[in-house]
């Protein structure tokens, strides 16, 4: 069987991830610089826009959710960062960031589900990394974080009923001194 000439994207950040958490023990600044890094790099190199964004973002974010539980790091600590990765990389393409950041808290919340970690933990996280990047970027905290904690909900939707009560459960409310308000575009 022939080797395939490139990696995918989600192996290829999983593999960065994994390689810079084993050299440096920093989960946060790797996760960050390399899914920021990444998105920069992907949607200059193809000229995504819209749903090709949303993929890229997707696939990013698996990989940094798979590299950190492989080598047993934080994946709630990955999520917040890998978040706020999205965020300072769409700032610096001059990308909308408000589909990004749904689709990011989707992507995290399916990928902590599929390495067996705690989607609520996920979700908050995402949101909690939202917050923190459009506190950073002057950025509408409300409206980060509810694009967010809406995307964690739908990602947390096909997962499971009880994936969906539990992200609900965490991201309602005030977070980081921000009041999250849930949209449910996730019920069928």
């Amino acid at each position: 069987m022939a080797e395939p000439k490139s990696k995918s994207t989600v192996e290829s950040v999983k593999d960065a991830i994994v390689g810079s958490i084993r050299g440096t023990g920093e989960i946060a600044s790797a996760v960050v610089d390399t899914v920021s890094g990444t998105l920069v790099h992907a949607i200059k190199g193809t000229g995504a826009v819209g749903t090709a964004i949303t993929g890229i973002v997707s696939d990013v974010l698996r990989g940094a959710i798979q590299g950190t539980a492989q080598v047993g790091g934080d994946v709630g600590a990955a999520a917040k960062a890998a978040v706020l990765g999205v965020l300072r990389g769409t700032k610096e393409v001059g990308v909308e960031a408000s589909e990004a950041i749904s689709a990011s808290a989707s992507a995290v919340v399916k990928a902590t589900a599929e390495v067996g970690g705690d989607v609520a933990k996920a979700a908050r996280s995402a949101v909690e990394g939202a917050i923190a990047g459009a506190k950073e970027l002057g950025l509408n905290a409300e409206a980060v974080a509810t694009a967010a904690a809406t995307g964690a909900l739908k990602g947390a939707g096909e997962i499971s009923t009880t994936a969906v009560n539990q992200v609900r459960d965490v991201v309602t409310g005030t977070i980081s001194g921000v009041k999250v308000v849930v949209k449910e575009p996730f019920k069928k």
